[in-house]
Protein backbone atom coordinates (compact mmCIF):
# COMPACT_ATOMS: atom_id res chain seq x y z
CA UNK A 1 0.00 0.00 0.00
CA UNK A 2 1.56 3.22 -0.81
CA UNK A 3 1.54 6.16 1.64
CA UNK A 4 3.79 8.16 -0.59
CA UNK A 5 4.50 9.02 -4.28
CA UNK A 6 6.34 7.67 -6.73
CA UNK A 7 8.76 10.88 -6.83
CA UNK A 8 9.03 11.49 -3.03
CA UNK A 9 10.02 7.98 -2.62
CA UNK A 10 12.43 8.01 -5.07
CA UNK A 11 13.83 11.32 -3.20
CA UNK A 12 13.92 9.46 -0.12
CA UNK A 13 15.85 6.54 -1.60
CA UNK A 14 18.74 9.39 -2.92
CA UNK A 15 18.75 10.91 -0.01
CA UNK A 16 18.98 7.76 2.34
CA UNK A 17 21.80 6.52 0.23
CA UNK A 18 23.74 9.88 -0.07
CA UNK A 19 23.62 10.12 3.74
CA UNK A 20 24.35 6.53 4.20
CA UNK A 21 27.93 7.08 2.10
CA UNK A 22 28.63 10.30 3.96
CA UNK A 23 27.98 9.52 7.67
CA UNK A 24 29.23 6.07 7.43
CA UNK A 25 32.66 8.12 5.62
CA UNK A 26 32.55 10.23 8.45
CA UNK A 27 32.62 8.38 11.35
CA UNK A 28 35.40 6.58 9.92
CA UNK A 29 37.04 8.94 10.28
CA UNK A 30 36.16 10.18 13.36
CA UNK A 31 36.98 6.65 14.12
CA UNK A 32 40.41 7.04 12.78
CA UNK A 33 41.09 10.63 14.85
CA UNK A 34 41.10 12.63 11.54
CA UNK A 35 42.71 16.03 12.87
CA UNK A 36 40.22 18.22 10.80
CA UNK A 37 37.67 17.16 12.09
CA UNK A 38 38.79 18.54 15.35
CA UNK A 39 36.71 21.84 15.24
CA UNK A 40 33.37 19.51 15.54
CA UNK A 41 34.68 17.98 18.33
CA UNK A 42 33.19 19.63 22.25
CA UNK A 43 36.23 20.23 24.03
CA UNK A 44 36.84 22.44 26.81
CA UNK A 45 39.02 25.79 26.45
CA UNK A 46 41.66 24.72 28.50
CA UNK A 47 43.15 21.70 30.42
CA UNK A 48 45.55 20.88 33.18
CA UNK A 49 47.83 18.99 30.96
CA UNK A 50 48.43 17.14 27.58
CA UNK A 51 47.52 14.04 29.43
CA UNK A 52 44.35 15.15 30.15
CA UNK A 53 43.55 16.85 26.59
CA UNK A 54 44.16 13.70 24.45
CA UNK A 55 41.90 11.65 26.91
CA UNK A 56 39.16 14.23 26.22
CA UNK A 57 39.43 13.96 22.37
CA UNK A 58 40.03 10.10 22.40
CA UNK A 59 36.25 10.17 23.90
CA UNK A 60 34.66 13.01 21.94
CA UNK A 61 36.39 10.98 19.04
CA UNK A 62 34.75 8.00 19.66
CA UNK A 63 31.53 9.65 20.46
CA UNK A 64 30.97 11.52 16.93
CA UNK A 65 32.03 8.14 15.51
CA UNK A 66 29.53 6.16 17.19
CA UNK A 67 26.98 9.01 16.99
CA UNK A 68 27.61 8.88 13.39
CA UNK A 69 27.19 5.03 12.87
CA UNK A 70 24.24 5.29 14.42
CA UNK A 71 22.87 7.93 12.36
CA UNK A 72 23.76 5.83 9.53
CA UNK A 73 21.45 2.76 10.53
CA UNK A 74 18.91 5.54 10.91
CA UNK A 75 19.09 6.27 6.93
CA UNK A 76 19.29 2.53 6.25
CA UNK A 77 16.07 2.47 8.10
CA UNK A 78 14.72 5.14 5.88
CA UNK A 79 16.19 3.74 2.69
CA UNK A 80 14.08 0.09 2.95
CA UNK A 81 10.85 2.36 3.63
CA UNK A 82 11.37 4.86 0.53
CA UNK A 83 12.83 1.49 -0.98
CA UNK A 84 9.33 -0.45 0.02
CA UNK A 85 6.98 2.70 -1.05
CA UNK A 86 8.86 2.84 -4.73
CA UNK A 87 8.25 -0.68 -5.14
CA UNK A 88 4.54 -0.01 -3.97
CA UNK A 89 4.07 2.50 -6.73
CA UNK A 90 5.67 0.84 -9.26
CA UNK A 91 3.51 -1.83 -8.36
CA UNK A 92 -0.12 -0.06 -8.87
CA UNK A 93 1.03 1.75 -12.03
CA UNK A 94 2.25 -1.47 -14.00
CA UNK A 95 -1.74 -2.77 -12.53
Amino acid sequence: MPVCGPKLSLCGLIISVWGIIQLVLMGVFYYIHSVALIEDLLLEEHYPGPVEFYAAADKAYSQNAYNCWIAACIYVLTLVISGQQFYANSRSTAN
